[in-house]
Order: structure tokens, then sequence, then C-alpha cells
């Protein structure tokens, strides 16, 4: 599968309409970038079941503040809706294949149980603070 272009007006449709999203912030001024985009598309050609997006920060400022980004590359994974895992740096090859079959193995549902008892840790927190 090609690689996509994500942007303020896709962004939504693109991951909530795909369970496994990995994502490459990146910028065209940026050497690392360059250098881990062919690295980016290989994997695509090898994961045809999953969907891999890149995002150029600084045509899509909007998305690189949503997702605080600092520093770029920065590789994204979402699954279900989820964001399981984001690192700044050029990932080798083989990381990011590591990586990709650490996101596949885990189970959603624990973590979806974890996210949830996240949230209700920082509600109750922020209702005692009140």
């Amino acid at each position: 599968m090609s690689t996509v272009e994500l942007t303020k007006e896709n962004f939504d449709d693109i991951v909530s309409g795909n369970d496994f999203v990995l994502i490459d912030f990146w910028a065209e001024w940026c050497g690392p970038c360059k250098q881990f985009g062919p690295v980016f598309e290989r994997s695509s050609e090898k994961h045809d079941d999953l969907v891999f997006a890149k995002v150029d920060t600084e045509a899509q400022p909007e998305l690189a503040q949503a997702f605080q980004i600092q520093s770029i590359p920065t590789v994204m994974i979402v699954r279900d809706n989820i964001a399981v895992f984001a690192q700044p740096g050029a990932l080798p090859a083989e990381a990011l294949e590591d990586v990709i079959g650490q996101a596949r193995a885990l189970d959603m549902e624990e973590v979806r149980a974890s996210v949830t008892e996240a949230q209700q840790d920082e509600q109750a927190q922020a209702e005692q603070g009140q």
C-alpha cells in the first residue's frame, strides 16, 4: 500500500476509519526525515494490511501541535483510535518492524481498560483539586 498524506481535512476519516495507522511526522528540510522516508515506504510495502500515513509538519502545523510533536521525524502508531506508540527520531528498519510487531500484539481490550482507568483517575484528581 502506498503512503497516504494526512491533512487536517482527512485526518479523522483516515484514522477513525482504520484499525491500525502508522504516522510519520516529517518536514522537507529535515535531513533525518529524508533518511527515514525510504524505511517507512519499504515497511508500508511489507504491511499492506496497515495504513501508513505522513504528516508534513510545515503544511499541517495544526496536526503537529495537536499531537505535541516537538521533534521530527516522529513515528506514531494509532490502533482503534488510541495512540499506542510515539517516538521521535529516525528508526532503523529493524526497530520499525519490531515496533509494528509489538503494536500488533497489543491486547486492545487491556489498552482501552487502562486508558479508561487513567481518565477516571485524572477526573478524580481534578474533582479533589476544586
